[in-house]
C-alpha cells in the first residue's frame, strides 16, 4: 500500500505557504531507521512521541537521536504522562500510519510541546504520516508550523 503525505498535514503546510521538500525512503518502522534510510542525521529529524494522562494527550517532538526524560518533563508539565496505546492514537491521527506521526499536534488538537535541542539546529526533518516520506524545511519554517507552543528541554541524548 502505497501511503501518502497525510491529508491535514498536507492542508496545513500549504495553508501556511511553507516553503517544503519531500523526501522518499525505503519503508522504515522507527524514526531512526526513517533518518537512516533517507541518510539524514537523527539530531534533525523530529520524532512525535504521544503521551497521555487524565487531561488529555500532550505530543511531545523530539530529536530521532535522543530519548523522552519523562520525570523531566513531568517536572515542568506537572503531568503524570505515560505513552499513549497505539490503538488511540488511529482514531487520533487518523490518516497517518502508527508511528508516523507529523510534529504539529495541533493541527490534530492536541497540545504540543518542542524540545528545544531540536530548535538549535538549521534544518528539520519530519515524518509525513506514512513511513516512506520525510518532510524536509528549514528550522525556520518549522518554527512557524509549529506555532507557540511551549519549548523546553526534556530529551537526552542517547
Amino acid at each position: 500500500v502505497v501511503m501518502s503525505m497525510a491529508n491535514r498535514l498536507a492542508d496545513y503546510l500549504i495553508e501556511q505557504d511553507a516553503d517544503f521538500e519531500l523526501i522518499n525512503h525505503p519503508h522504515s518502522s522507527t524514526s531512526m531507521e526513517s533518518a537512516q534510510l533517507a541518510h539524514v542525521p537523527g539530531a534533525l529529524l523530529a520524532k512525535s512521541v504521544v503521551l497521555e494522562d487524565d487531561r488529555g494527550y500532550l505530543l511531545a517532538v523530539i530529536p530521532a537521536s535522543c530519548k523522552l526524560d519523562l520525570g523531566e518533563l513531568h517536572r515542568q508539565t506537572n503531568r503524570n504522562l505515560e505513552l499513549a496505546n497505539e490503538y488511540e492514537l488511529g482514531a487520533l491521527f487518523e490518516d497517518c500510519e502508527t508511528g508516523a506521526i507529523p510534529p504539529f499536534g495541533t493541527v490534530y488538537g492536541v497540545e504540543t510541546i518542542v524540545d528545544e535541542n531540536l530548535v538549535e539546529e538549521s534544518d528539520i526533518y519530519f515524518e509525513a504520516g506514512d513511513h516512506e516520506q520525510l518532510v524536509h524545511v528549514s528550522a525556520e519554517t518549522f518554527e512557524t508550523l509549529m506555532g507557540d507552543v511551549q519549548h523546553s528541554g526534556f530529551s537526552r541524548h542517547l
